[in-house]
């Protein structure tokens, strides 16, 4: 089992604060800032083509690591700015035409509801979300019903919506889908770094991630998985440059052979050895390791939260994970995250906008996020738990 007091002793934030953020960007271990400096001092010394082609060895590593937190191969991966990045990337290569169809749920992700809105707004596309089940998450059932009543061109799941500790069930959804032949595309930017993710028993095409949040790497920095069937398809994304295609002729390209279609020329090379370094860290720790400890973790925290006077912890759904909300009728949003930034306490609030479906069903129209990482004390949890019981008093 992992030192805890090691892993913060790695972890330079630690001694500053109690950071329960870990949704919103987690504090990353010295490992990675020390990669990332020593890559940039490179390129002030000898340049940035230079340098990126001295490290083309280091550079490659990140196909690898990631390929193994994924259960992949490195052809299956590219890198991408963000989960955002990422994100378009596969949607735009979905061959839509007007009147096609996604299939999402109620809890998929803002940017990505957002996004199937444009689509809708731009190309006529269809949008449908499946139904909650009573216990919370997305019935399943009703998916598999609307999957085979209206042929979806894709199914858009998110594994864990930023405004709550939900774990939608992506591999139920992903037999489905393939016994249907659909495109499926799942958003793990939250669920990478907590939950084991294993895309040949999720099934999907395509897999999208940030490395800021419980990957622990830098901002700015996310992958794409993308599956043998989408690469074989000759699936694309919009707008490929000479980095994901090669120009045959004046009027003929060629794509990438892998998911690097999907990436462009310019990326930051520091932060795909910084992402490199904080994927190989997890692996070592262990994907099983961090999802028990992250659960219990949480599952502490809600049993402290809900003893408050006034509080409830709204989190629902079979499984729940490193994701801890709750709310407060009594609480001032500014005031509370103030007070517990004065005692170097980083906890955050989720708004309105985030969760349009899933806060009116909960009569709330905000929730306070408390995410904790493995490298958080159950100390550290009893102290900003206490905090937030004094700002309530």
């Amino acid at each position: 089992m992992p030192d805890i007091a090691q892993l913060r002793a790695e972890t330079p934030g630690c001694a500053h604060r109690i950071h329960l953020n870990n949704a919103g960007s987690a504090l990353p271990p010295e490992i990675v800032l020390r990669t990332m400096q020593e890559y940039l001092l490179l390129e002030a010394q000898i340049g940035g083509y230079e340098a990126a082609d001295a490290r083309q060895e280091a550079l490659a590593g990140y196909y690898t690591a990631v390929a193994r937190l994924l259960n992949t191969q490195t052809r299956n991966v590219a890198f991408a700015n963000s989960a955002t990045d990422a994100y378009a990337h596969a949607l735009s290569a979905i061959p839509f035409v007007a009147g096609d169809l996604i299939l999402t749920t109620e809890n998929d992700y803002v940017s990505n509801q957002i996004a199937f809105l444009s689509l809708q707004k731009r190309w006529g596309i269809q949008l449908l979300r499946a139904a909650e089940s009573p216990e919370g998450g997305v019935d399943v059932a009703d998916m598999e019903r609307l999957i085979r009543q209206h042929r979806a061109k894709l199914v858009a799941v998110t594994h864990v919506p930023t405004s709550s500790g939900l774990v939608q069930p992506i591999e139920a959804i992903g037999q489905i889908c393939r016994a249907e032949g659909l495109w499926y595309l799942v958003d793990a930017c939250q669920s990478a770094g907590q939950l084991v993710l294993d895309v040949e028993r999720i099934g999907c095409d395509f897999l999208t991630a940030t490395m800021r949040k419980f990957l622990r790497g830098p901002r700015g920095a996310g992958f794409l998985y993308t599956s043998d069937r989408a690469l074989e398809a000759g699936l694309e994304m919009l707008l490929p440059d000479m980095y994901g295609a090669i120009w045959l002729s004046p009027d003929e390209y060629q794509s990438a052979p892998t998911a690097r279609r999907f990436e462009y020329f310019e990326m930051a090379p520091a932060l795909v050895l910084g992402s490199k370094a904080a994927v190989e860290y997890a692996l070592e720790l262990g994907p099983d390791w961090i999802a028990g400890r992250v659960s219990t973790l949480a599952d502490y925290t809600r049993q402290l939260l809900a003893a408050l006077p006034g509080v409830q912890v709204l989190d629902r759904g079979r499984q729940r994970c490193g994701i801890v909300t709750a709310h407060c009728p009594a609480w001032d949003t500014s005031a509370l995250l103030d007070y517990m930034w004065q005692r170097r306490i980083n906890v955050r609030v989720s708004p309105p906008h985030v969760a349009r479906y899933d806060f009116p069903k909960k009569g709330v129209d905000w929730v306070l996020r408390v995410s904790p990482h493995y490298y958080n004390t159950e100390q550290e949890i009893e102290e900003a738990v206490a905090a937030i019981g004094a700002f309530s008093a």
